[in-house]
């Protein structure tokens, strides 16, 4: 297997060369490494240059990642066989070692004996793995927020652990692609069977990895996120550029939800939405009983059914964070904290609801 790792880059001087280091020192590192300089006005370029590494400037590109990475596939595939890889990663992440070498062990599987496709789907390389993506660490800094966010990214990675490598997105920060598949979903743009505009990636949506995941999906592949394939990757600096983030995050996994309608793939999707919305629900009659109590009973009384969803909020918020060591565990379980921040994500979310459901121009 052939790799070629595609680093999107767009004004990452920053950063890319700590991306480029950590594809170097894998125990088995991809055959080559193009960074995909997208309207780069800063020293990109030629930080890149100065790596030892190929350099695939966009042209007139206005879709963002997916643009970017569109032309530079259009570029690649063609000259690669079905079982190549292609790898995606970030310009503001960097591999742990081990990465690849996982990665590519469990992308060179065979096909297992039941075939996964779907009728009207079926691929002769359907029901192997299209894609095997990275679980993340937050890096350090961004102060109270990117504490929250180390958290956050540390109880995704334990419930991925936790459900064998099952994921739900294959994340772009990290993500290696069997050829194959990603010529297939390039086919299947062209012949109406799946949605969206783009040669690989889609250039109308909001979440263009979501999105390719749900292509991959559709056409009978596989993906999962393996133990050993874990990286880091910059958290938002401040609340504002988190609510950004967030909100287009949330709002373009709804929409892809509606893109690709209730289908057996989409199910586990659909259902995290409504649960996501049932605990709004819950959080706001929460906080509606806690103001009602002052207001018109003249004190807080602990009532059995709320003093049990705290303190099994409490314990949840501790028992997860644990990989962060026993301080992060201690601030976790000062109930007031993580709810927060919880509290601001379904913030997030009900507005990405509102957005959609009122049609409100998107923005990136």
């Amino acid at each position: 297997m052939r790799v070629v790792a595609l680093i999107p880059a767009h004004n990452e001087e920053e950063t890319i060369d700590i991306a480029i280091d950590s594809l170097r020192s894998q125990s088995r590192p991809p055959d080559r490494i193009v960074v995909v300089a997208d309207n780069c006005t800063d020293r990109t370029v030629e930080y890149a240059v100065a790596k030892g590494v190929e350099v695939f400037p966009t042209t007139g590109n206005t879709h963002k990642k997916g643009g970017a990475l569109n032309q530079a596939l259009a570029r690649e595939l063609p000259g690669l066989d079905d079982e190549d890889g292609v790898f995606v990663m970030d310009a503001d992440s960097s591999l742990d070692d081990g990465f690849f070498e996982s990665a590519i062990a469990l992308l060179s599987r065979p096909r297992p004996g039941r075939h996964a496709a779907d009728q009207g789907t079926r691929t002769a390389h359907a029901g192997r793995y299209g894609g095997i993506g990275g679980t993340f660490r937050g890096r350090d800094g961004g102060g109270f927020v990117g504490w929250l966010q180390r958290n956050e990214y540390a109880r995704y990675a334990r419930d991925v652990r936790r459900r064998g490598g099952r994921v739900l997105v294959l994340t772009g920060t990290a993500t290696l692609f069997r050829v194959r598949a990603l010529r297939d979903v390039h086919e299947a743009r062209l012949d109406g069977r799946l949605p969206g505009v783009g040669y690989v990636y889609d250039t109308q949506v909001l979440t263009e990895d979501n999105e390719l995941t749900f292509a991959l999906l559709h056409l009978g592949y596989r993906i999962r996120s393996p133990k050993h394939c874990t990286l880091t990757t910059e958290v938002m600096p401040t609340w504002g550029d988190l609510y950004r983030q967030r909100l287009r995050w949330k709002r373009g996994a709804l929409e892809n939800c509606l893109q690709y309608g209730l289908t057996r793939h989409t199910f586990e999707y659909w259902f995290r939405q409504l649960w996501t919305g049932l605990g709004v629900v819950v959080i706001v009659a929460y906080l509606l009983s806690i103001v009602w109590a002052l207001a018109v009973e003249g004190g807080v009384v602990l009532h059995p059914l709320w003093l049990a969803i705290t303190v099994l909020f409490a314990v949840e918020r501790v028992v997860t964070v644990r990989s962060r060591g026993a301080l992060a565990m201690v601030v976790a379980s000062v109930v007031f904290v993580e709810m927060t921040f919880d509290l601001f994500l379904q913030g997030v979310h009900g507005k990405a609801v509102l957005d959609s459901v009122t049609q409100r121009e998107r923005a990136w």
